[in-house]
């Protein structure tokens, strides 16, 4: 701080010009990309965009069903990833939308618990699918949002071999910049925020070696999205 002022003098001269203390305004942005971008799209435009995402470039399943028949779709696509051993988060909207009986049922479904700290991550590990509850999707990237809470572990959707984000479609979002707002409103609320966050897109892969694409690098090898008609 003591030869601040000779310093900043030094480079100014070398500049050609005077001493600044305080910065040139910016310049007016022609656009906002960050957040405008997709903004413009409906409900539908933002769902059909995130599906060709998700499906073409992430390669990650993609159905569509209604809350009704929500239940017997989770449990068709366990029988299309192996059936069982499965374990489904603790989520209590999984409870209510009818997945976890109907797994727990068909599957003898393993659930996510927080009372015991060692059991659901060794139960994770032994499992062929994680079933989640996914809080958005994102349009730009086609992968999807999870909230890591005490019912709803990490290990549940990156242990498995195979894992299913339950999504409802009017919960896709533009981008990363809407859901940035999502969570200052959360913040703002009073609300309590996830002990993590997860951007997930699809099964993990690389091209490293001579540009072949290779699934399924680390974490699950499937992953599929059962996305609830709701708008």
């Amino acid at each position: 701080m003591e030869n601040r002022d000779a310093f900043l003098a030094g480079i100014a001269q070398q500049l050609g010009r005077d001493v600044r203390h305080t910065p040139e305004p910016l310049p007016t942005l022609m656009n906002n990309y960050a957040r405008t971008r997709l903004t413009e799209l409906s409900i539908q435009q933002r769902y059909e965009t995130f599906i060709d995402i998700a499906s073409n470039v992430m390669l990650t399943h993609c159905e569509l069903t209604s809350e009704a028949d929500v239940a017997q779709a989770a449990l068709q696509l366990c029988d299309r990833y192996g059936h069982a051993p499965v374990i489904v988060s603790g989520d209590s909207r999984l409870a209510t939308l009818g997945i976890t009986p109907w797994l727990q049922r068909e599957c003898q479904a393993a659930v996510w618990s927080s009372i015991d700290s060692n059991a659901p991550i060794r139960q994770a590990e032994q499992a062929k699918i994680g079933v989640v509850y996914a809080e958005y999707g994102l349009t730009e990237s086609g992968g999807v949002v999870l909230f890591s809470t005490a019912e709803q572990g990490c290990a549940i959707s990156l242990l498995p071999e195979s894992s299913i984000f339950v999504l409802r479609k009017s919960a896709i979002l533009p981008r990363v910049a809407q859901l940035a707002q999502r969570l200052h409103q959360m913040a703002q609320q009073g609300e309590r925020m996830p002990s993590c966050i997860n951007l997930i897109s699809g099964p993990s892969s690389t091209a490293d070696i001579e540009l072949i694409k290779v699934v399924g690098v680390h974490g699950p090898v499937n992953a599929a999205y059962l996305i609830i008609e709701d708008c």
